[in-house]
């Protein structure tokens, strides 16, 4: 029977290393990668560098992004697929970016179009102290994230953990702190438990299918 190709999202603050773990666990399942186009957002660097006219744009440029990568009318058959990112972490960002008609106007342009992205077969939550986000922030250098301190990587952190995820969508939750996401046995155990979420899932959608 044919079924649609499975998509993991990997969600968390800056810096928790979802980029890292969805190379990783794509590569190990065999699945097809899917990255944030942070790099090509020409209104990133403005936004968050103290221009506020620039706010809007990058969220709505992200929204457009992520519409077009998780497309559900373009999506593939077969396989699996992994994203370093989720479309429900859109607007954390649009939360602490935006305010008033501009917030209004984006909650409302991401509700036209949220049927139209590909839910999540299974969600990994990644976090980290915000000294171990603030590190590695530092090290890879962002011109974006200059502006990432700690409180407001406190913020990104309490709104991940509040994150409401919809329901019946499965949840990992790893701290990266106390896992080591590169190493090969951490990897062998995360694949291990979304190979099981996603079989979980291929039963319910047969079991669906015979009904």
């Amino acid at each position: 029977m044919a079924r649609d190709a499975k998509l993991i999202s990997i969600i968390g603050p800056p810096a928790c290393g979802k980029t890292t773990l969805a190379r990783a666990l794509a590569e190990k399942l065999g699945a097809r990668l899917i990255l944030e186009d942070f790099q090509g957002n020409p209104f990133l660097a403005a936004a968050f560098g103290g221009d506020r006219s620039a706010r809007l744009p990058a969220q709505i440029y992200f929204l457009a992004s992520r519409v077009a990568q998780l497309d559900g009318s373009r999506w593939p058959a077969e396989g699996l697929c992994v994203s370093d990112y989720g479309f429900c972490q859109d607007a954390i960002y649009a939360r602490k970016l935006l305010a008033g008609d501009e917030l209004a106007l984006y909650l409302r342009m991401a509700g036209l179009v949220a049927g139209m992205v590909r839910r999540p077969d299974a969600i990994i939550a990644l976090d980290a102290r915000a000294e171990t986000l603030m590190d590695r922030i530092a090290k890879r250098g962002r011109p974006h994230e200059k502006a990432f301190d700690r409180p407001f990587l406190e913020d990104m952190k309490k709104a991940y953990n509040d994150l409401k995820i919809d329901a019946g969508v499965p949840v990992v939750r790893v701290d990266c702190d106390a896992t080591d996401i590169r190493r090969p046995d951490a990897l062998d155990e995360i694949a291990k438990r979304m190979s099981s979420e996603i079989g979980k899932c291929l039963r319910m959608t047969w079991k669906r299918s015979r009904q």
